[in-house]
């Protein structure tokens, strides 16, 4: 049986792992000597840390192979990950030349996160991984739901989530539960919806 429930503290090597395993535009983005945590540091670990009432978990009887992870408040969720998130993981790769491949994350990592003055009409915003064998069972919607009811409750009228271009399987997903399109940058197209 699977069951959706709220992540705990203990759900954060799972939650990197699904990370990891989906962060190439859906696939597997794991490769010797890349650092397996950067992933997780950006776009798992500070829901955990900062939003737990807005990260849930989908387990099977394998374990953790979803999550959904969320936040009401965009803005002040960045300013909080600004100010007691990321300076110590910048202070750890400082030192570190780390692999070619990781300079983008890297890149991501230092430069400041805020909100951009183009989603503060959606200030709220979510994203969900799903291991390959979570998927193509309604798994996915169900926690899309979870997420979204939580933000209703918590008074947000409007949601964003970013999607790597290349994946227009989660393009198409999202358009199917009234995501659309509101701006491009290079390497994700932002998609906003009311709730």
């Amino acid at each position: 049986m699977t069951i959706i429930r709220p992540a705990v503290p203990g759900d954060q090597a799972a939650l990197y792992r699904i990370c990891l395993l989906t962060a190439d535009a859906g696939a597997d983005a794991s490769a010797a000597g890349r650092d397996a945590s950067l992933f997780g540091h950006l776009y798992a670990g500070p829901y955990l840390a900062l939003q737990p009432d807005f990260a849930w978990v989908l387990e099977d009887a394998d374990g953790p192979c979803g999550y959904v992870l969320a936040t009401p408040d965009s803005a002040d969720f960045y300013a909080r990950m600004e100010r007691d998130w990321l300076p110590p993981l910048r202070a750890q790769y400082a030192a570190q030349a780390g692999d070619p491949r990781d300079a983008a994350l890297l890149a991501q990592l230092n430069q400041p996160w805020a909100l951009a003055p183009a989603l503060h009409d959606w200030p709220a915003h979510l994203h969900i991984d799903l291991l390959p064998r979570a998927q193509g069972q309604g798994l996915g919607a169900k926690l899309l739901q979870t997420a979204l009811t939580a933000l209703t409750n918590a008074g947000v009228t409007a949601v964003h989530l970013g999607v790597d271009p290349r994946n227009q399987r989660a393009l198409d997903w999202y358009g199917r539960f009234g995501f659309h399109p509101l701006f491009r940058q290079p390497g994700c197209i932002w998609l906003g919806r009311s709730v």
